[in-house]
Formats: structure tokens, C-alpha cells, sequence
């Protein structure tokens, strides 16, 4: 038996990316999904564009493409919380059901994301919050952007 063809990595980026907004926006308004994949988006693009982006987003590797660069964004430690098996929320991550409605909102934005369809509504946000939550690096910032209880800043430097 052969082994299983590797996904081609737009559709790896694609599918990764609705996973994380799947478990991170869960279930919030559409506008929120939209946000975090522009934030998602905006890292990427810093990864290819400088070697500080790289260090800081994407865990120094150094993409080539902007699917690969989404992915390397998506899979560097620290991004998004739902990746580590002990959060609340990781097996909403690993283990989706496929018939989920909001994952299926979530794909459909991961699509356009990746598609360049998608307007940034994040104001070229790299950094987010819950509004429940006051991070001690964002004291003192003003957000960009504030949807369905997410807070997205863009963070120069």
C-alpha cells in the first residue's frame, strides 16, 4: 500500500487555518472569523517579508510561498493557544465535525483569506485578545480593530 499523497500547500494552509479559527473564534460572529484570518494573513506576509518577521511569526523558518508562510505562521509556538493539547478548546481543533456548520463558515473564510479575496478588517493587526482578557502587552495600546469579543492591535517593531 502507498502511502497517503501530502496535501498540495495552499489546501494544507487552507484547511489548518479553518481549524484555528474554528477553535479560537468559537462560534463568534463571522466578522470576528474575518479578523483573526487577516491577522493570520498579515503574520504570514511579515514572515516573507523580512527576516524579523520570520523570527518573530513564524519561528525563523523562511517560506517561500505565502501558503507555506500561513502554515509556518500557523504551526510557530505561542501564535494561537488552541494548539497546545492542554488548552479548553484543542480538540476542537484536532478533532472537528466535519458536518459543524461554523467550520464550514470558517473554511469559507480560510479560502478567501488565502485567496486574496478576503479585505483586511484587522487594519494590519499582528496581535489579538479576547475582551475578557487584558494581556500585559497590550496596557496601554489602542486596537485597530474590535469584533464579536476580539481585539486586534497592530504592534510596530
Amino acid at each position: 500500500m502507498s502511502a497517503p499523497h501530502p496535501l498540495p500547500a495552499a489546501s494544507a494552509a487552507g484547511e489548518l487555518l479553518a481549524r484555528i479559527l474554528h477553535a479560537e473564534a468559537g462560534g463568534r460572529p463571522v466578522k470576528a472569523v474575518e479578523g483573526l484570518a487577516c491577522l493570520a494573513m498579515n503574520r504570514a506576509h511579515a514572515a516573507l517579508a523580512s527576516p524579523e518577521g520570520r523570527l518573530r511569526f513564524a519561528a525563523g523558518t523562511a517560506p517561500e510561498t505565502l501558503p507555506r508562510a500561513l502554515i509556518a505562521v500557523l504551526r510557530a509556538p505561542f501564535q494561537f493557544p488552541v494548539l497546545h493539547p492542554r488548552h479548553r478548546r484543542h480538540a476542537r481543533f484536532a478533532h472537528p465535525r466535519d458536518d459543524d456548520p461554523f467550520l464550514a463558515v470558517c473554511r469559507r473564510v480560510a479560502q478567501r483569506a488565502l485567496s486574496g479575496a478576503l479585505r483586511d478588517t484587522a487594519g494590519g493587526a499582528t496581535h489579538w485578545h479576547a475582551d475578557t482578557l487584558q494581556p500585559a502587552w497590550a496596557l496601554g495600546r489602542v486596537p485597530c480593530a474590535e469584533f464579536g469579543g476580539l481585539v486586534f492591535y497592530r504592534l510596530e517593531g
